[in-house]
C-alpha cells in the first residue's frame, strides 16, 4: 500500500471531523459527551440552498459543499413510490398505488404517501422485523437440543402493535426493561363490568408483555442441571442484550476483564447482572380469573377428543400391521370420523366472555414475562475472576454503569432489587441521557438510507465508527426527544428531506475517488431487499400473499433436501391450512438450529446475539434458489397466471403489466423487444421438446397454445431473478 493509495481515507477522516477523543488520552468518548442540539448551518450561501427541504439536508448538503462535492439529483416518481412502500411496508406497491402517486401532481404528494404507509397495519410488520433483529428473537433456544420457546410470538405481535400504534420510545424502553414494575396490574374485572377488562389494565398487560424481550435468548438445555450454571447464563444474555439494544455498548466485553477500549469495568458488568438479580421469568395467563374457570369447566370436552385418540391408538395397537377385514375397516373408519369429530367440536370461545377465541388443544393462552424472586432467595451477585462461575470475588451491589451515569449527572447507586430495573428504565429514557436517543436515531437513519451515520449500530464505543456527521446525528437525537419519542415522526422528517428523495444511480469520477462508500451522502444507497422482504416480494406480486397479522408461527412446507439438515422433522410441523403457507416472512417459525432455508441463502441473521445491521452477500445459492427452487416457480406460474386473468391473451399488455407489477415502472421499448425475443426463443425451444417426444411443462394461460404459456411463465421467473427486483434504488 502507498501514501497515494490511503489519502483518499485520510482526507475523508479529516473532512469528517474524526475527533482524537476517541483515543488513549484519557478524553471522554464522543458518544458520552453532553447531548445538545446543534445549530443548524445557514443555508442561504449553500449552492443547493434550493434543495434544502429540512435540516437533514442543511448538515449534508454543507459538508458536501467543504468537501466539493454535489448532491445527486432526485430520484424520478416511479423510483421514488418503490422506496417509499419497500421503506415503510416491506411490500411492492400495487400497480393502481403505482399510478396514482405518479400522476399525482400536488406539491403534497409525497407527505401525504408516507402518511398514508404510516397508517397501514404493516408497517408495523416491516420495522418490527428491524427491531426483532436487534432483539435476537427466535421461536427456539439454540444448541443441541433448540427447545421450543411456544410463547415468543406474543412479544414479536406486541412489537408489531407497538410500531403500529406509534408508541413514544421511552415508554417502549421503558415497557421492555421494567414493564412490571413501572406498571404492576392484572387481568381481574370489574364486578360492575364483567364481559369487559378496562382499558388501563389491558395497556398495563401490554407493557408487562414488552419483558418478554428476555424470555427468548439462546439456552443451553443441560444448564437447567445446574441452576447457578442457568441463572449466570440468564444473566449474562439479559446484560448483554441490554447494554447492546439500548445503550449501544459492547457491555459483553467487560465480563472477564475491564473492557479494552471503554469505560466499562468488570466491576460495572456484573454490577449491571445485580440489577436483574431479583429477576425471574414466570408464565402468566392472557385470560382473567372467570375466563380460566370457563375453560376448565369446559375441560371434559378436551377428555372426551383425548379419549378418542386412545380409543384410535388401542385399535391400531390391536391390528398391527395385517390386512384389515370389511368389518375391521368399517370399525377403523368410524373411530377416524369420531376422533375428527370430537376435535372439531372442541369449542372455540371462553363462554364467560362471549366471541373471546382461543386454542383448546393448545391450552390456556399464556406469556413469558418477568416477575419477582422471593426476597429470602434472591442470591448475591459476585465478580467472577476471569468470568468463571467457580471463581467467585467479593460481592456486587445493583448499579447503573458509572461512566454512563456521571455524564447524566446523577450517582450510579439504584433503590434496590425490586426497583433496579425501573431505575434502570427511567434512567435510560431521560431526555438528556447521551446514548439511548442517539443510539435510535442512529438505527432509524441506517434502516432508511442503507448504513448508518455510526456504521457500527450497536458500538458506540471507542472501539466503533465515529459518527460521519456528528452534528447532524446529535440533531436528530435531539429532534427525535422533542417529538415526544415519536418514530413516526422521525420517519416523516427522514423521508421528506431531499438527501433521502436523491438517486442512487449517479457517481462522477470525484465522487468515487474521494468517498467511494458515500459516507458523506451525496447518493442514496442502493440496498438489496432482506430475506423476508425478498419473500413477501415475490408472493405480494404473484397475487397469492396472506396478509393476515399476527399470531402463532406459520410453517410452510420444504423440499426434501431442505430439511435434510434437520436432526428431527418433526420440529418442523407444517401448517395444514395452505393459505398460511404464503403468509409474510415474519410469522414463518425462526429456530435457532434451523433457519429457514430461503432465509439462510439470502443473509437471515444468527439471531444468538444482537443484529444490529444484515450482511449482503451475492453467492451462488442465492441465484439457484430464484432460478430452480419449487416454491419461486410456483409463484413464476401463480404470477402468470394472474396478468393473464388481467389482460387476456394481449402479450404486449401482458408485459406492461408485468412491469409494473414486478419493478413499478413502465416497460421500455428496449425491454420490450427483449421479452419477445426470449419469448420466441422459450416458444421455439418448447416446441423442439414436444416434437422430439420430451416432457415439457403444460401451462394453459388463457387462449394461448401451451408452450406459450409455458414460456410467459419462465419469462416471470427471468423477471424474478432481475436485479432491479431484488434491489431498491
Amino acid at each position: 500500500m502507498t501514501w497515494f493509495s490511503i489519502l483518499p481515507t485520510i482526507w475523508l477522516m479529516l473532512v469528517m471531523g474524526v475527533s482524537s477523543a476517541n483515543g488513549d488520552d484519557g478524553a471522554i468518548p464522543w458518544s458520552l459527551m453532553k447531548l445538545s442540539r446543534p445549530a443548524g448551518p445557514a443555508t442561504g450561501s449553500l449552492e443547493h440552498h434550493h434543495r434544502v427541504a429540512n435540516e437533514i439536508d442543511a448538515f449534508v448538503f454543507a459538508r458536501l459543499e467543504a468537501a466539493g462535492l454535489s448532491p445527486a439529483p432526485v430520484a424520478d416518481k416511479h423510483t421514488l413510490v418503490r422506496r417509499a412502500y419497500f421503506d415503510l411496508l416491506g411490500l411492492p406497491p400495487s400497480p393502481e398505488q403505482v399510478r396514482a402517486f405518479v400522476e399525482d401532481k400536488s406539491p403534497d404528494a409525497w407527505i401525504q404517501l408516507i402518511d398514508r404507509l404510516l397508517q397501514s397495519p404493516h408497517y408495523g410488520e416491516r420495522w418490527g422485523r428491524h427491531w426483532l433483529d436487534v432483539v435476537r428473537y427466535a421461536d427456539s433456544a439454540g444448541f443441541e437440543v433448540d427447545e421450543s420457546y411456544p410463547h415468543a410470538w406474543r412479544y414479536r405481535d406486541y412489537v408489531v402493535k407497538s410500531f403500529n400504534d406509534d408508541k413514544p420510545y421511552d415508554q417502549f424502553v421503558q415497557e421492555q426493561i421494567a414493564g412490571d414494575e413501572i406498571w404492576p396490574d392484572n387481568l381481574d374485572l370489574d364486578p360492575k363490568h364483567v364481559y369487559e377488562v378496562d382499558a388501563t389494565k389491558q395497556r398495563h398487560r401490554e407493557a408487562l408483555l414488552g419483558t418478554g424481550l428476555y424470555g427468548f435468548g439462546p439456552k443451553v438445555a443441560e444448564s437447567a442441571l445446574d441452576a447457578k450454571r442457568l441463572k449466570y447464563e440468564t444473566l449474562t444474555d439479559w446484560v448483554d442484550t441490554t447494554g447492546a439494544v439500548f445503550m449501544g455498548l459492547t457491555f459483553a466485553c467487560a465480563r472477564c476483564h475491564d473492557h479494552k477500549f471503554d469505560p466499562i469495568s468488570q466491576e460495572d458488568y456484573f454490577a449491571m447482572q445485580a440489577l436483574f438479580a431479583g429477576t425471574v421469568q414466570q408464565e402468566i395467563p392472557l385470560l382473567t380469573a372467570m375466563e380460566i374457570a370457563s375453560y376448565y369447566d369446559q375441560y371434559p370436552h378436551l377428555l372426551v377428543a383425548h379419549e378418542a385418540i386412545r380409543a384410535y391408538e388401542l385399535f391400531q395397537q390391536r391390528m398391527g400391521e395385517k390386512e384389515l377385514t370389511a368389518d375391521e375397516q368399517a370399525k377403523h373408519d368410524r373411530l377416524r370420523k369420531r376422533l375428527v369429530e370430537k376435535v372439531v367440536a372442541l369449542p372455540k370461545f371462553v363462554s364467560s366472555k362471549p366471541n373471546t377465541p382461543y386454542e383448546p388443544m393448545m391450552g390456556i393462552p399464556r406469556a413469558v414475562v418477568f416477575g419477582h424472586e422471593h426476597p429470602e432467595l434472591i442470591k448475591p451477585i459476585h465478580l467472577l475472576h476471569r468470568g468463571e462461575l467457580s471463581q467467585p470475588q467479593h460481592q456486587v451491589d445493583p448499579a447503573l454503569p458509572p461512566a454512563v451515569a456521571t455524564a447524566t449527572g446523577r450517582a450510579k447507586e439504584v433503590t434496590g432489587p425490586f426497583g433496579s430495573r425501573k431505575d434502570l428504565a427511567l434512567w435510560l429514557t431521560e431526555p438528556d441521557h447521551p446514548l439511548t436517543s442517539r443510539v435510535m436515531a442512529n438505527r432509524l437513519w441506517g434502516w432508511h438510507m442503507g448504513q448508518g451515520l455510526v456504521a457500527s449500530p450497536n458500538d458506540f464505543g471507542t472501539n466503533g465508527t465515529p459518527p460521519s456527521h456528528p452534528k447532524l446525528l446529535d440533531w436528530l437525537a435531539t429532534e427525535f426527544v422533542s417529538s415526544g419519542w415519536s418514530i413516526h415522526a422521525m420517519h416523516r422528517l427522514i423521508m421528506t428531506s431531499s438527501t433521502y428523495q436523491m438517486t442512487s444511480g449517479y457517481a462522477t469520477e470525484d465522487h468515487l475517488e474521494l468517498d467511494p462508500q458515500n459516507r458523506l451522502l451525496w447518493r442514496m444507497n442502493r440496498r438489496r431487499l432482506e430475506a423476508e422482504a425478498l419473500w413477501d416480494a415475490v408472493h405480494a406480486t404473484a397475487g397469492t400473499i396472506n396478509l393476515k397479522i399476527g399470531g402463532r408461527p406459520v410453517v410452510p412446507p420444504l423440499a426434501k433436501d431442505e430439511t435434510a439438515a434437520m436432526r428431527l422433522d418433526w420440529k418442523w410441523p407444517v401448517s395444514a391450512d395452505p393459505k398460511d403457507h404464503t403468509r409474510r416472512g415474519l410469522y414463518i417459525l425462526s429456530r435457532r438450529n434451523f433457519r429457514f432455508p430461503m432465509f439462510q441463502v439470502f443473509d437471515a441473521p444468527r439471531n444468538s446475539t444482537s443484529c444490529p445491521q444484515r450482511n449482503v452477500t451475492t453467492v451462488a445459492p442465492q441465484a439457484l434458489w430464484s432460478l430452480n427452487n419449487p416454491s419461486v416457480n410456483q409463484q413464476a406460474q401463480h404470477l402468470a397466471q394472474r396478468l393473464a386473468c388481467e389482460s387476456g391473451d394481449d402479450i404486449d399488455r401482458m408485459l406492461e403489466q408485468l412491469w409494473l407489477i414486478a419493478l413499478s415502472r413502465p416497460i421500455r421499448n428496449t425491454e420490450r423487444r427483449e421479452a419477445h425475443a426470449l419469448m420466441q426463443e422459450l416458444v421455439v425451444a418448447a416446441d423442439a421438446k414436444t416434437t422430439n417426444g420430451q416432457a415439457g411443462s403444460v401451462v394453459q394461460l388463457g387462449t394461448m397454445p401451451p408452450s406459450q404459456g409455458a414460456a410467459f411463465v419462465k419469462l416471470c421467473l427471468a423477471v424474478y431473478n432481475l436485479n432491479e427486483f431484488s434491489f431498491i434504488d
